[in-house]
């Protein structure tokens, strides 16, 4: 768990701060929001592994915050409710929750359910993703033709996407553009490579400032790699 993003939707500061400390201790990198709306920026803006999701929310309530999650991404989120009701739990699940938890709950448990939920959620990604690479705030699938940077979709031409994908693919390798010509385009380039060139500036104005964990480089006299330094 070390490492794994946890965002906290929930309004009551007490049952926030008791949360981020046991999963901090756990090693998690914890963010809270105490409304609907800041918890849907927030989760924007992060990214997160996982969501810890309160129904009753000021603002915005945690339904409605589920169904404009799951608009745009299938990260795992446990509801959290002082209701114990069969329709609510019934309703959240049918919405998209990976989960259901009643207040008030026992922190052991709890952080059981979050592990039990990633666990899911890492084997069945990694069965219907395989080809799929990631990297802190980037996920970039060939097969889906589909990046995500920060966790939003990212529009992006062919070439670019498959040549983006090629090096990260393969991370820390050199490759040279004639390389990546024959990887990309399928054929030795005949006369100038400089078009790699041009695909490199264009995914390096999309990829600026998104982690400082990897990085498009230029191997000078050589040609470009995908570096991840953890």
């Amino acid at each position: 768990m070390i490492g794994t993003k946890i965002l906290i939707i929930d309004d009551d500061a007490r049952i926030r701060e008791v949360l981020a400390a046991h999963l901090e201790r756990e090693g998690c990198e914890v963010t809270s929001a105490e409304d609907g709306l800041e918890g849907l920026s927030a989760f924007r803006t992060v990214a997160p592994d996982l969501v810890l999701l309160d129904i009753l929310l000021p603002k915005m309530d945690g339904q409605r915050v589920l169904t404009e999650i799951r608009k745009e991404s299938d990260t795992p989120i446990i509801m959290i409710s002082a209701k114990d009701q069969v329709f609510d739990k019934v309703l959240s699940l049918e919405m998209g929750a990976d989960d259901f938890v009643v207040k008030p709950f026992d922190l052991k448990e709890l952080y059981a359910r979050v592990k039990a939920v990633l666990r899911r959620y890492r084997a069945q990604w990694k069965t219907e993703n395989s080809d799929v690479v990631r990297y802190e705030n980037f996920e970039i699938s060939q097969e889906k033709f589909e990046l995500k940077l920060n966790g939003k979709k990212v529009d992006i031409p062919r070439k670019e996407l498959q040549l983006l994908y090629c090096l990260a693919s393969n991370p820390n390798r050199v490759f040279s553009r004639e390389q990546l010509l024959e990887h990309v385009w399928d054929f030795a380039f005949l006369g100038d490579s400089r078009t790699v060139d041009v695909h490199i500036k264009r995914l390096r104005e999309k990829l600026t400032g998104v982690s400082s964990k990897w990085e498009l480089k230029t191997v000078w006299g050589i040609g470009y790699k995908f570096v991840v330094t953890e």
